[in-house]
This record gives C-alpha cells, structure tokens and sequence, in this order.
C-alpha cells in the first residue's frame, strides 16, 4: 500500500512539473519581473490551488488534502487559508510490539492558516498551524470490542519544500514537514503519539494573471 502511495505521489509531482513547464515557460525558479515594487493590495497576487499529503511509518498511514487561497505579500513570501481533510489508521500489531493488537482508524476536517518564506527562489520553508476535529474508531482484534472518540487537536506542521513559482502566474512545489505541537490526537501522529512526516504535494493558480 505505502509503495502504491509513494509511486502515486510522484506520479503527481511529475504531473505538477508538466503544469509547470506548460503555463510558465522558460522561466524556472524565478519570480515574477513586474511585480514587488508596488505598494498595498494588488490582485494580481491572490491564487487558489491545492495540496496532496501522505505520511506513514512502518505501521501507519495518513492521507489528505487541502484546498487553499492565498496572497503573495511579497516576493519571498506567501500566505493564505486552507481546510483539510485527512485519513489515518494504524493496523494491528499481534506480535504486541507497536500496539496490542488494536487497530486504528482516524477521519479529520479543519482549518488552518499557512506561510511560505523562499529563502531561494526554488527553496522555501513552512509553517502551518491547524485546528482539526477528529472521530476515533478502535477495534480490539482478538475480542472484536470496538470504540469511538469524537474529539479536536491543534497541530502546527513546520518543514522545508522546493517547487517553482511565478508571482501572477502559477506554482508548483512539495514540502517535507513534521508536527512540532504534541497533540495526542494530533492527525499528523501516529497512535503511540509519534510524529510522522507528511509529505505534501500541490499546486497554486493566480486568479489574475499577467
């Protein structure tokens, strides 16, 4: 499963690479040549897109996505909104090393906000606090007792991401990031509370663009 994911990911990165050569030609890493210099609210800075996220480890799995509207303040910086929605379980361990033979399953919806610095132009690193309401199933394998939790978690996803952008015109990137809070119910931990790389890949639009 994990293999089919990674290959999926990079399937979709190589699709935004395509998406990128497409719609900024011949301009990689770079910023835009006519933006930066003026001051206050310019629309041509608002984008939309979205990303992909997979995180596992040798026991658990996580899946989500994230649609997203933002704004490039300036030419090293963008920031924005998003809502998500993530997937993650954790089989059952009958060997009683990971877990005692429970599995676990996780359905989350939130919101958060997200900050891009590009400290090169093909190099950033991000920050992206979340609130996320979570629902819990657990199931006891050897008895078949299952259970639900109903419950919420912060998260602050913190990492490094390289991707081409184009002020006024598109982005693509993906970024490697871990949760630096310690939520236990925290969709970006496992269920022993360990905390897992999320890998996300997306894209950015810019609604007006040059």
């Amino acid at each position: 499963m994990i293999k089919k994911v990674v290959l999926g990911v990079f399937l979709f990165v190589a699709g935004l690479q395509g998406f990128a050569q497409q719609h900024i030609p011949n301009r990689p890493y770079t910023y835009s040549d006519d933006n930066g210099s003026s001051s206050g609210f310019n629309k041509n800075n608002l984008f939309v897109g979205g990303t992909l996220n997979v995180g596992f480890s040798n026991i658990s799995f996580n899946i989500g996505g994230a649609p997203e509207i933002g704004y490039s303040l300036t030419n090293w910086l963008d920031a924005g909104v998003l809502v998500n929605l993530n997937y993650n379980s954790e089989r059952a361990d009958p060997d009683g090393i990971y877990n005692d033979d429970t599995r676990y399953r996780s359905f989350n919806y939130g919101v958060g906000v997200f900050g891009r610095a590009y400290v090169l132009p093909f190099l950033f690193f991000t920050a992206q606090p979340e609130f996320n309401w979570v629902n819990y199933n657990t199931k006891y394998m050897p008895t078949g007792q299952s259970a639900s939790l109903t419950t919420n978690a912060t998260s602050l996803l913190l990492g490094i991401g390289y991707g081409q952008r184009v002020i006024g015109q598109g982005s693509f990137y993906i970024s490697l990031m871990f949760d630096a809070l310690s939520s236990t119910y925290s969709p970006y931990r496992d269920f022993n509370g360990a905390a897992v790389p999320v890998i996300k890949a997306g894209f950015d639009i810019y609604l007006h663009k040059h």
